[in-house]
């Protein structure tokens, strides 16, 4: 089915409603300085009604070591809006990771090579 045309008898296109417009999306720039970046190897979520927390540290222990306490570092607070954004900002960077690189397996165990197969490497 062909569109109707949507010219006028003076051979201009109306403008179109206000509610279809895209409206105009301005980025802010970001500023890192006196950025201190950290690293983790751990995080515990703690939701509550209205936010999430994060508690971001490091977990210092080894298979077969004593076990030590984890020292939180961070505590990253959010809304479940911006959680869920920062959900979906991960997923699309983790697929991209795996689709160059492979599949990230999480389950320690799947990742140790038996020592038999380190040995005949």
């Amino acid at each position: 089915m062909a569109p109707e045309s949507t010219s006028s008898s003076t051979g201009e296109t109306p403008a179109q409603p206000a509610s279809a417009q895209t409206p105009a999306v301005s980025i802010p720039t970001i500023e890192a300085e006196g950025l201190q970046p950290i690293y983790a190897n751990f995080v515990k979520v703690s939701p509550a009604p209205e936010e999430l927390m994060l508690d971001f540290g490091m977990n210092p222990n080894l298979p077969g070591a004593p076990i030590t306490p984890i020292k939180i570092s961070q505590r990253l607070v959010m809304n479940y809006y911006t959680a869920k954004r920062l959900w979906g900002a991960l997923g699309f960077a983790l697929q991209r990771h795996e689709q160059a690189f492979g599949v990230l397996e999480t389950d320690v165990q799947k990742r140790v090579l038996p020592a038999a197969q380190r040995a005949a490497r």
